[in-house]
């Protein structure tokens, strides 16, 4: 168990460093973008190579790969598994290859369909970043085959902590370029900075994986049973994916027909966002895959071993992400103030941006608990059933994503750029759906997961209360003008109430043994 919890301490530890290199980056590139049309044109180029990188990158290889990988590794097939994942590699270079040459040409089209809102300089700025930026996106794909060799391992840090490289490419780009050149220039070199480090990142991790895997043999070889078992649990996770990402090209498309800032406010939104996402979410999931692809035995031994894993790590995830959510919800402008606030974007950005986080509160819980219940059908070899339900959600994501985001603010009466903080509260909804409907037909495979329905009444009174006090000091020092100290004086409060309430009987005995 310790051994198990250390793993999962790993991913959060590589993670936390990434998403706090990411939080730097953003800080900078407010100062120097806030929320103008070149913000809007870099978030919006970035969309289109990462839709690469999304489809044959972590999720996919962690779905299709790493239980075929991990498995033979447990059976001790070394020797297959490095050719298993020799041809994996080839495949991929091959695709990704392909793929990136005809995005670079195929630039305007996409602009069109992702960006119709875009004109004039806006537009073209943008195609020149999205061809700059396809050739990293195919970097990234090799670097997250890196990552499902290295977590098959159970090499979890340097796997999660390497994109650190990616970002302080891009922040050496800002700092460098950043006071003498315009924004369009500026947002150039910082594209191809993220090439750079996109490279970084492959090279950091090659002699690990090296290491690991003597018996690599990279071929274009589909004759492995191994391989064949990959691409078939491929096929439907890339769909999936596929579907996930076309929702967020739908809520990319909605918000560029919104006014300027709108796309941009999104991506600094994002960042914040996918801070507990990863720690908690992805970390926990991360973390469990492999430990749940390798569980051998009787049918009922494999998914006694999954309950307990599921139950375990659904606890975890909610003692973090339920403050998250209500920080997100009630302290938003403080949060992100303190990251992001100077320079070009302002006190009025951060509160728009606040709205964006509040609406992605409602849907937090959900969508890192969801990042859990698909693992399990992973390990299980099952891709389609998250497939399934993954469509059910984009669906409902699009219908009330368009209602909520264009329609909505006019019956309201308010100004039509809040619509896109209906973006994030429509795919919080969806995303409770789509958690509903994976831990209900699980349950039917494998028995029903403990509840924990007591545990998080106790945790979202606790954060509602610790919110409230928060608000308290919040007030008080309203004078303030630094968003800096307002979050040093707030935010610690917040957390420090929430563990009082949460967890203090536990957190007087950790101190005791730490003290013993």
């Amino acid at each position: 168990m310790t051994k198990k919890r250390g793993a999962a301490g790993l991913v959060a530890a590589g993670i936390f460093l990434s998403r706090i290199a990411g939080l730097v980056r953003e800080r900078i590139f407010g100062h120097y973008f806030g929320n103008s049309a070149a913000a809007d044109a870099f978030r919006a180029a970035m969309r289109i190579p990462n839709f690469l990188q999304n489809l044959f990158g972590e999720g996919v290889l962690s779905a299709s790969f790493i239980p075929v990988y991990a498995g033979l590794l447990a059976r001790e097939k070394r020797g297959e598994a490095g050719r298993v994942a020799g041809a994996v590699l080839a495949i991929l270079a091959l695709v990704t290859s392909l793929l990136t040459l005809a995005g670079v040409f195929a630039t305007p089209l996409l602009i069109e369909a992702i960006a119709p809102g875009f004109h004039g300089a806006k537009r073209e700025l943008a195609i020149q970043l999205v061809r700059i930026l396809f050739p990293g996106a195919g970097l990234l794909v090799m670097s997250a085959w890196c990552l499902g060799i290295l977590n098959s391992h159970r090499r979890f840090f340097l796997s999660y902590s390497v994109p650190v490289l990616w970002n302080i490419a891009m922040i050496g780009a800002l700092v460098g370029f950043g006071p003498t050149a315009g924004q369009e220039r500026l947002a150039v070199m910082v594209a191809w900075a993220s090439v750079a480090g996109s490279a970084a990142q492959v090279l950091a991790q090659l002699p690990v994986v090296r290491a690991l895997v003597p018996e690599l043999r990279i071929a274009l070889d589909f004759g492995l049973d191994g391989v064949q078992t990959a691409i078939r649990n491929f096929g439907p996770v890339f769909v999936g994916r596929g579907v996930v990402q076309l929702s967020a090209y739908i809520d990319s498309l909605l918000a560029s027909l919104l006014p300027d800032g709108a796309v941009a406010a999104i991506g600094y939104a994002q960042t914040i966002y996918m801070l507990p996402v990863s720690l908690f979410g992805m970390a926990v999931s991360a973390s469990e895959l492999p430990e749940m692809a390798s569980a051998t035995g009787s049918e009922e031994a494999v998914h006694a071993k999954l309950r307990e894993r599921l139950a375990s790590g659904q606890r975890k995830i909610a003692f973090f992400v339920v403050p998250s959510a209500m920080a997100f919800l009630a302290l938003g402008d403080l949060v992100v103030g303190a990251i992001i606030q100077g320079g070009r974007f302002t006190g009025r950005d951060s509160t728009y941006v606040w709205a964006i986080l509040a609406g992605s509160a409602v849907g937090l819980l959900a969508s890192t608990r969801g990042r859990l219940f698909s693992s399990a059908f992973y390990a299980l070899k099952d891709t389609r059933t998250p497939l399934r339900f993954a469509v059910v959600r984009v669906a409902l994501t699009t219908g009330l994503g368009y209602v909520c985001a264009i329609p909505l603010p006019g019956w309201l009466g308010i100004d039509p750029k809040w619509g896109v903080a209906g973006l994030t509260a429509s795919a919080g909804v969806s995303g409770w759906v789509e958690y509903l409907l994976l831990r209900r037909a699980l349950g039917r495979r494998i028995g029903a997961v403990a509840s924990d329905g007591g545990t998080l009444a106790r945790l979202w009174a606790a954060a509602a209360v610790a919110a409230a006090v928060a608000w308290a000091v919040k007030l008080r020092i309203a004078g303030v003008e630094q968003p800096v100290l307002r979050a040093a004086a707030t935010l610690p409060i917040y957390g420090l109430v929430y563990l009082g309430l949460a967890d203090g009987p536990g957190l007087v005995r950790k101190i005791r043994a730490r003290l013993a």
